[in-house]
């Protein structure tokens, strides 16, 4: 999968278009990421104790890794992810700007 966490990315399909956000994890066998303030679901959680309240959270679900794209950092703008060898080493580049990410 060629986005990793940490990365900025910007959902270019579904309910949340064109949000923006950092990618906080990554589920390479079902291809789907978790993006901090996209995908927002609310739960219900009951009361356990007597005279406690019960709650509603608001948390992020995962997004199908083929909604979103990555922003180049050096740009800002939407790029599609390389890879080339340097150093003997795999390093993604962004197709908008040649340069690493």
């Amino acid at each position: 999968m060629k986005i990793k966490k940490g990365d900025q990315i910007e959902v270019i399909a579904g309910k949340d278009l064109g949000k923006r956000g950092e990618v906080l994890a990554v589920f390479p066998k079902t291809e789907r990421v978790v993006v901090k303030g996209v995908n927002i679901l609310k739960r219900h959680i009951k009361a356990k104790r007597d005279g406690e309240n019960g709650q509603r959270i608001e948390k992020e679900a995962p997004i199908h890794v083929s909604n979103v794209m990555l922003v180049c950092p050096h740009l800002g703008v939407l790029t599609r992810i390389g890879y080339r060898i340097e150093g003997g080493e795999k390093v993604r580049i962004s197709k908008k700007s040649g340069k690493a990410i």
